[in-house]
Formats: C-alpha cells, structure tokens, sequence
C-alpha cells in the first residue's frame, strides 16, 4: 500500500514496522526530541505543506504531547490523525510494558495499523505513475553520497533545506522525493552545487 501524505511516529521501531506494511515516507520524532530539534521541526513543516502529513503516535499520555505538540505548528488543513486503539501488553523487544502499560504502534498487528490508516482516509496511491523519482545513484552522481567529500556535501545540503543534520542518504532520498518532482531536485541540485563551488 502506498499512501500519499508522510507519516509522523514517535520512534525508530514505529518506523521500522511501518516499513514492512506501507510505502511511505515515515518520520520518527525520536519521543520528545521533537520539543527542541528546529530542523525536525521544519522538515515535518515542509513535508505537511508538500504533501500533507498524518500523525500516528502511541495511545499513552507521551503520543497525545506529541500529536499535539505537532498540531501547534502545523495548520489543521494539512494534518490527518491516525489511531491505535488502547491494548495493554508489552512489545516483544521490551523486557517490561511501558509507563501505562498499553502497546505501542510497533506492537501493533498489521490489520490494526492499515485500519487505523485507511480510518485516517489517507491518499492511497493506486495508479503508479511513472514519473522519474530521485534515485541513490543521483545522490551518488550529484556526490551526496559514496565520494570523498560527500558527507561534508550532504551536511551542506542538510543545512540548505533546514534538515536534521543526522538524516542518513537512505532517509535523506525519502524526503527528497517527497520535496522534489525528478525537475525540481535536477534545478535544486545544479544550483546548489553552483553555489557551493
């Protein structure tokens, strides 16, 4: 299942889980880290402005600060919220429950989580188009990845479009796709290479 809008969860096995059942660009808050990260901040800002974005947090205390944390900087048009319902138990990778004892989206079933997205009537892509994508051998032959002087190249680009300085290359081509059209990074890049020479 492909969905249109980025999906914002807490953490990197919501990430993770998400992953083996969607295709989507998927953001993690790392929890609270989201409170005092600017350049998090401003590329789930952008990423709900391109594309919209839909929250899929924890049903505890932590997820509803998150969501609502999220909802103070980003206007409600482009938001779409989707829940997990309130089950007690522990994920399999945890030696204890949490907090408030209730699983996490990553404890969560398949069926529970492409319910909880087709209840939050995300954009589910059905047509694949063909439109050219960004690909890792662009950000290889653009040296953003895989050359001497790449990473210091990606940190510069990073800081150009306000991005977490510790986005990876793989994370990094998500967000780039869901930014750009094939065109738009082509003219982005040419001229941000232009300017860092």
């Amino acid at each position: 299942m492909k969905i249109k809008e980025a999906i914002i969860v807490e953490g990197i096995y919501d990430k993770v889980k998400l992953e083996q059942l969607i295709d989507a660009v998927i953001i993690p808050t790392n929890g609270f880290a989201v409170f005092n990260d600017r350049n998090l901040k401003e590329m789930i800002r952008k990423l709900a402005l391109k594309k919209g974005i839909i929250i899929f947090t924890d049903s505890d205390r932590a997820g509803f600060l998150i969501r609502r944390y999220i909802q103070s900087f980003i206007p409600a048009s482009h938001i779409k919220h989707a829940y997990i319902p309130e089950i007690y138990g522990k994920e399999r990778r945890k030696d204890k429950p949490g907090r408030e004892g209730l699983l996490g989206v990553e404890g969560m079933s398949k069926e529970i989580i492409i319910q909880a997205l087709k209840n939050a009537e995300c954009d589910i892509v059905k047509n694949m188009t063909n439109d050219k994508v960004i690909t890792k051998q662009d950000l290889y032959r653009d040296g953003i990845s895989g050359k001497n002087n790449s990473r210091q190249l990606r940190m510069e680009l990073l800081k150009e479009l306000q991005l977490p300085s510790r986005l990876s290359a793989n994370a990094l081509l998500d967000v780039l796709n869901a930014l750009f059209t094939y065109e738009e990074y082509q003219e982005f890049i040419s001229n941000f290479l232009q300017n860092m020479n």
